[in-house]
């Protein structure tokens, strides 16, 4: 809640985007308690934060757990927020304790998460993990033409040290699940096995700008009445491949924007996800001939630009069975899962070996101000990480 404060938005959630003043406030305090915890800090050339418990042996490679503090514009306290903030209590734990672990454990923050401000999502641990260079990230612009690396520096969280992967002896992510599915069978933990196939993409129309008034109807070239066609193709795609595929439509943006003038620009951004990849293939190849067919029909040209991919992902058997260790340990009701929102588990998974922990969010409501989980489940997790750190860090 101490957290929450930074960024606080009128209806209760956060507004803590990557690099901003309010991120770089939430680093400082996270920064703040790690340092009271007795943990030493570094952050790399991405600001990626790795706040380290030293274990008995120094050479031992670390076990790490955590997440992001970034949020969307309207997120709200948990997303991301959780995993970091369990990590920590973990290590506060073993001190109030006086655990011994061999391995270092290690809090992480990763940044820009969300993807909110500047896209791609996960950028911290992909470039960590080698899925984007260094310089591609640093040259990303937001909406107003700032850039990451420059943002990283205004904010002192340029680091030096490489942004690369090293030996890791298992990490961990506890997380809300954002979704309905653990309060819907009223499960405390989602033990999860891997992450949805995940692809991002911007549909560009071009028409021709027109009069509203003067021009009939069908002698314009108006991107609206391809974008209407696609739309309602795209949701028919994933409604073929239910119950596990998504289609999303978050951002359109229209050209030049006139209420009395026909676009000329549509560019309309499009989300779709599968936990299988072979699926996944089939929905893009079905969504690009009904994009190439809705815009030849209308008489407007058209472009798709890839913004992201993110393949399925399976998870690591020995960390998966760690977390379920600390499920049977403590008696707490679980099913397995996949996720079906990217994390920064994704990319970390293909350097290290990896898995997550979910809980419960109230009505499954995230990326909203609305979102919300109960104290006992947050404790319940935290637990469940715990145990599953012990494991791999004895």
């Amino acid at each position: 809640m101490s957290m929450a404060e930074i960024g606080a938005t009128a209806k209760g959630g956060c507004n803590r985007q990557a690099l901003t003043d309010e991120d770089k406030m939430g680093r400082d305090l996270f920064c703040e308690w790690s340092r009271n915890a007795g943990c030493s800090i570094r952050f790399d050339q991405m600001g990626n934060i790795f706040a380290r418990r030293a274990g008995s042996d120094f050479d031992a490679s670390p076990v790490i757990a955590g997440s992001h503090l970034d949020t969307q514009p309207t997120g709200g306290k948990f997303d991301g927020v959780y995993g970091v903030l369990a990590a920590l209590e973990v290590i506060e734990t073993l001190n109030d304790n006086d655990v011994e672990t061999q391995h270092p454990v290690e809090a992480i923050v990763w940044t820009n998460e969300e993807g909110a401000r500047f896209a791609p999502a996960m950028i911290g641990s992909g470039v960590y993990s080698g899925e984007f260079e260094l310089e591609f990230a640093h040259d990303i612009q937001d909406k107003s033409g700032l850039t990451l690396g420059g943002e990283l520096q205004r904010i002192g969280y340029a680091g030096d040290n490489p942004c690369a992967p090293s030996a890791v002896q298992a990490a961990f992510e506890a997380h809300i699940e954002q979704g309905p599915i653990l309060e819907a069978q009223d499960k405390t933990i989602g033990v999860v096995t891997g992450v949805q196939g995940m692809r991002w993409f911007d549909i560009n129309l071009v028409g021709e700008p027109v009069h509203a008034g003067p021009t009939p109807m069908e002698m314009r070239k108006d991107p609206i009445r391809a974008l209407q066609v696609i739309i309602g193709e795209v949701y028919k795609i994933a409604d073929r491949f239910a119950p596990q595929s998504r289609a999303t439509f978050g951002d359109l943006n229209l050209t030049p924007g006139s209420r009395n003038t026909v676009p000329e620009n549509v560019t309309l951004a499009v989300d779709i996800r599968n936990p299988d990849d072979d699926k996944l293939d089939q929905m893009e190849e079905q969504m690009m001939a009904a994009i190439e067919k809705a815009a030849s029909d209308a008489g407007v040209a058209c472009s798709v630009d890839t913004i992201w991919r993110s393949p399925a992902v399976n998870f690591n058997d020995d960390c998966i069975n760690a977390v379920r260790t600390g499920v049977e340990t403590l008696g707490i009701d679980a099913i397995e899962m996949v996720s079906g929102a990217g994390h920064d588990s994704v990319y970390l998974s293909r350097v290290a070996p990896t898995s997550m922990i979910f809980v419960p969010c109230r009505d499954g409501i995230s990326h909203n101000e609305a979102e919300d989980a109960q104290p006992e489940h947050l404790e319940a997790g935290t637990n469940v990480l715990l145990h599953a750190i012990l494991e791999r860090a004895l």
